[in-house]
């Protein structure tokens, strides 16, 4: 199995300034690396509008999209619309009571996509990754824009982390196998290990953020994917910068 991984594109409108850094070109540049890649399936993990999200925005970056071949999977982050995005990326069936959640299974293995639009897992996500677990085997790969843990990276710590990332953990740490979580909005490398639980944390499409600083710093603007790779009963991930 191979998956590839993006997020946090922060693409803005035609002409929207975005700090000095061209977002579309960005996407661009990242969209023509991962076209040859023959993944089984790439996830646009959050944050795929600069501020807000916008239908044309959508539009655009699904026009984009249309050259990989490979299966789309999307999830939805603080700076997105996930009604929007259902409407646009043709995913009503995935979007229910006003979040975008659901699983897929990629080579015979368990991913499940979470929403957390407002900087949380609500309710009936918590309760519907209840019983996805409870049916779930040894592993299971876990989309999701937040990281469910805090990451040692002071300034998003402090200010962005995921509100119930508590109440998440205590459903991972209840499964017996192991549960493998990808995440963004960090503008960071990272991982994470707790338990039965590693987070890996993927750069940005943006910028990275400084991993040492308590107020915001920028620290370079070398953007990243992530490969996934389960092969021979082993889990490998690395990040690619362009």
């Amino acid at each position: 199995m191979r998956i590839l991984q993006i997020n946090d594109l922060h693409v803005a409108k035609e002409g929207e300034d975005s700090y000095g850094v061209d977002v579309r070109g960005n996407f661009l540049n990242m969209v023509e690396r991962l076209q040859p890649m023959n993944a089984d399936l790439l996830v646009i993990n959050g944050d795929l509008c600069y501020r807000d999200g916008e239908p044309e925005i959508y539009e655009w970056i699904k026009e984009k999209l249309a050259t990989i071949q490979a299966p789309l999977a999307f999830t939805s982050g603080n700076h997105d619309d996930p009604e929007l995005m259902a409407e646009v990326f043709e995913l009503n069936g995935e979007f229910k009571e006003g979040e975008l959640y659901y699983r897929r299974s990629v080579k015979g293995h368990t991913c499940l996509f979470l929403d957390t639009t407002h900087r949380k897992v609500s309710r009936q996500q918590l309760d519907w990754l209840e019983d996805e677990l409870e049916n779930a085997s040894e592993k299971v790969f876990l989309f999701m824009h937040h990281p469910p843990v805090l990451a040692g990276v002071p300034y998003m710590d402090k200010n962005h982390a995921l509100i119930n990332r508590k109440e998440v953990q205590e459903l991972i740490h209840a499964f017996e196998g192991e549960i493998y979580v990808f995440s963004g909005h960090y503008h960071v490398d990272k991982i994470i290990q707790k338990k039965n639980m590693t987070v890996f944390i993927t750069p940005a499409c943006f910028f990275q953020i400084d991993q040492h600083e308590e107020n915001f710093k920028v620290d370079h603007y070398r953007i990243g994917f992530r490969e996934i790779r389960w092969e021979d009963c082993a889990l490998q991930s690395s990040v690619h910068y362009l």
